[in-house]
């Protein structure tokens, strides 16, 4: 089975910085997109940021600035660096690889205080 672990979740300040990682059981090569979305409270699930397997990233808007997503092929494993965190930031934050089969990894909490 295809699967993703991710880790690096935490609590942290208002301001404050976390990295998440997004480690696969296989090359995420076989993965055209690796996306990292985020599920606050009673709220939809939500794309956060995209890389492509060409190294092509796109962000939400909400995020512009902040987050920067990069892949590292040889590790088999996608980062999320995320810096001047706000409170709005909290939520559960998801891996999900897309191709022939998508995958989801099982999510990582971030909470920011105020």
């Amino acid at each position: 089975q295809v699967q993703l672990v991710e880790s690096g979740g935490g609590l942290v300040q208002a301001g404050g910085s976390l990295r998440l990682s997004c480690a696969a059981s296989v090359s995420i090569l076989i993965f055209n997109v690796m996306e990292w979305y985020r599920q606050a409270p009673g709220k939809q699930r939500e794309l956060v940021a995209a890389v492509t397997s060409g190294g092509s990233t796109n962000y939400a808007d909400s995020v512009k600035g902040r987050f920067t997503i990069s892949r590292d092929n040889a590790k088999n494993t996608v980062y999320l660096q995320m810096n001047s965190l706000k409170p709005e930031d909290t939520g559960v934050y998801y891996c999900k690889g897309r191709g022939f089969l998508d995958v989801w990894g099982q999510g990582t909490p971030v909470t920011v205080s105020s």
